[in-house]
């Protein structure tokens, strides 16, 4: 499905990049359409250079303050699909690479590809064999659906013995520890 996806995709844009250029070149003539697309890239180059700066200035900061970059690290990686895509030629990628570097529409994108990619990710952990450690379901269908059913060594939930928590300490858990078992 993907690489049908992705197939249709390298056929579609480039078709419509021309359409398009085609059609703006036809209202406002051809050596305007071209300064346009100039224009286009060296805005998309000079923001493309600001909002990295400011990207790795937050990344900075969240790591310097010891917490998790993970906004700002999508962010890093939206402004770089955002410079390949006014690289492109073409105005359709450049609407597209202008929504994820301006820092107004960026949190938009975020959000979307966010909700897309766990998507993805959920679907890819059902169907795979160890779904059910990885907090889906296996052989149940979706995530979620196993509350109450048991599996297959007889527990309800997730992975819980029938809602009970073992306190305890590990002991001997890392490799030439003396008082590992076996060790």
């Amino acid at each position: 499905m993907l690489r049908i996806g992705l197939f249709l995709a390298f056929l579609v844009v480039p078709v419509l990049e021309i359409w398009l250029l085609i059609q703006v070149g036809s209202v406002i003539g051809g050596w305007q359409t071209v300064a346009l697309l100039i224009a286009d890239s060296l805005l998309g180059a000079w923001l493309v250079r600001r909002e990295g700066r400011r990207a790795w200035a937050a990344l900075r900061g969240a790591v310097e303050s010891g917490r998790m970059p993970d906004r700002e690290l999508a962010d890093g990686a939206m402004i770089v699909a955002g410079g390949a895509l006014l690289l492109t030629p073409g105005f359709l990628t450049d609407v597209f690479g202008f929504f994820l570097i301006l820092p107004v529409t960026r949190p938009v994108a975020r959000r979307l590809l966010s909700w897309f990619f766990g998507r993805r990710v959920q679907a890819m952990a059902a169907r795979s064999p160890y779904g059910p450690l990885l907090g889906g379901t296996g052989a149940f269908g979706a995530f979620g659906d196993d509350a109450g059913r048991p599996d297959r060594a007889g527990r309800t939930g997730r992975g819980a013995a029938n809602g009970r928590v073992v306190h305890g300490e590990v002991i001997g858990d890392e490799p030439g520890d003396p008082r590992r078992p076996g060790a």
